[in-house]
């Protein structure tokens, strides 16, 4: 089982999940008062994300062996602990399972349908053309990222609400892709990669600006529907602080430390979940 879940990336099949129920909690706006009937819709779209998630991140391995061979020579396909037509059994197997667990959840908004239609496709898109084409692979993972939350939100009813918290996931994952990018550029040999094309220090600038479009975003929620001074604002505050200060520190140093820096990064986005969870107590 060791070699599938590495496959699979069970760590982030959990941030899909928790970031749909999150999605679902800050919709409603209930803290933790909620519904048998709601928390069975959010389970089932939280499933519906990780499964197509764990399909989009084995089929990257499947077509990603050769560099991996390079880059990540401990993959489960390079191993050979996993074969590879197993492997894309095992991918579609998700797809499907995924598509099937959000069909009740579709039709109390079928707003969750197109989301997740909108996901599968620019999942496999990213998969056989955009991830080679460097920028605009980063680009399309920051869009799966956001579109989790506002798939959460769908299935709570409310999407709008999510928008803030999508694009800020957007950009701080742009950014962190870009990192990624940075760590890579050696063994890149086969993708046009921002760091290739442009080099290091651009790169740096752009994983910067990305940031710094986040943290901007970050206020939004008090302009829109958290009041400063209630119990879910100052929660808020405390935490976007901490998660604003450690994506800063996420870019400190760049073009130095990049695995620490992208290491970073991850932990932001985990301080910046818990602060959107904070706005489900408003």
């Amino acid at each position: 089982m060791r070699p599938i879940l590495r496959l699979l990336r069970a760590g982030n099949l959990a941030v899909s999940f928790v970031g749909v129920l999150v999605g679902g909690l800050v919709a409603l706006g209930a803290g933790v008062r909620i519904s048998l009937l709601d928390l069975a819709l959010f389970g089932l779209a939280g499933a519906s994300a990780a499964l197509v998630t764990a399909g989009g991140n084995v089929l990257n391995d499947v077509l990603d062996v050769e560099g991996d061979r390079r880059n990540h020579p401990d993959r489960p396909l390079v191993t050979g602990a996993v074969s590879v037509a197993a492997a894309r059994r095992l991918a579609a197997g998700l797809f499907v399972a995924g598509i099937a667990a959000a069909v009740p959840v579709a039709v109390r908004d079928p707003l969750v349908a197109v989301l997740l239609a909108v996901a599968v496709g620019a999942l496999l898109g990213y998969e056989f053309v955009w991830k080679a084409r460097g920028f605009v692979g980063n680009l399309v993972v920051g869009l799966l990222t956001g579109l989790v939350f506002l798939y959460g939100g769908a299935a709570a009813g409310a999407a709008l609400l999510l928008v803030p918290f999508g694009l800020m996931a957007f950009f701080a994952t742009v950014s962190r892709e870009v990192i990624k990018d940075m760590e890579d550029v050696e063994g890149d040999v086969d993708r046009r990669t921002l760091p290739r094309v442009h080099g290091l220090r651009r790169s740096a600038t752009v994983a910067r600006g990305s940031v710094g479009v986040a943290i901007v975003l970050s206020v939004v929620p008090f302009l829109w529907f958290v009041p400063l001074a209630s119990v879910a604002g100052i929660m808020y505050l405390g935490l976007v602080a901490v998660a604003d200060a450690l994506f800063l520190v996420s870019v400190a140093y760049l073009p130095l430390r990049l695995h620490w820096e992208q290491s970073m990064s991850k932990v932001a986005m985990s301080v910046a979940l818990l602060a959107f969870l904070a706005v489900a107590f408003r």
